[in-house]
């Protein structure tokens, strides 16, 4: 959303306006830190119209994902565990 820079000083000069004409200083300090962000987004605004690149860069890139390939591990195992209620495998599953 791009605000003019006019209508951000017309917004300037009625807070000052309010500032001037306030009786409390909290109403005051509330008008005077509200004409400290607007002019902040001015300043903002005139240095990113300064940085903005010729060629912007699409802000949605898709990324290729390389698909990964991982060994399975093989545990050591230094003997075949014997049973003799005879079983047909070494998975739980056979019977």
């Amino acid at each position: 959303m791009n605000i003019s820079v006019e209508k951000l000083l017309r917004k300037i000069e009625e807070e000052l306006t309010l500032a001037k004409n306030s009786p409390r200083p909290e109403n005051l300090r509330e008008k005077v830190y509200s004409i400290k962000i607007l002019c902040e987004l001015i300043l903002d605004e005139k240095q990113r119209s300064k940085e903005a690149p010729q060629n912007p860069v699409p802000a949605f890139q898709p990324v290729t994902v390389q698909p990964s390939f991982v060994q399975p591990v093989t545990l050591n195992q230094p003997k075949k565990i014997e049973m003799e209620d005879e079983a047909n495998g070494d998975s739980l599953f056979d019977f």
